[in-house]
């Protein structure tokens, strides 16, 4: 295959610019996990997947005692068998967190 000076000159636009597309890509990627930790509505999700078992203020089978790093691990992976890894149903370890938090408050 014979080299024209066109065909060069595509290769090298094409080889410049992908590590600047990969980089734009890349480094808008916390910006996305930010904002869908901050669009993440902790009460309505305590509400919604967890009083049912926790209750209204996190009175039942929570242990605030244990460390946030184990309570959010148990958020995301769950307690066979009766609590479900939430881990995949959508939710961060971020989002755990927060719901670790909010718990933690409401049982005070």
């Amino acid at each position: 295959m014979k080299l024209t000076t066109k065909s060069l000159k595509r290769l090298a636009i094409i080889l410049l610019a992908l590590p600047l597309l990969a980089m734009a890509l890349f480094s808008s990627a916390p910006a996305r996990t930010l904002a869908a930790a901050q669009d993440f509505d902790t009460a309505a999700a305590y509400k919604a997947k967890c009083t049912m078992c926790h209750g209204a203020t996190a009175e039942k089978t929570f242990d605030a005692t244990k460390p946030d790093e184990q309570l959010v691990e148990i958020v995301l992976k769950g307690v066979k068998p009766k609590m479900p890894a939430y881990e995949a149903k959508g939710i961060n370890a971020e989002q755990a967190k927060a719901l670790v938090d909010y718990m933690k408050k409401l049982k005070q």
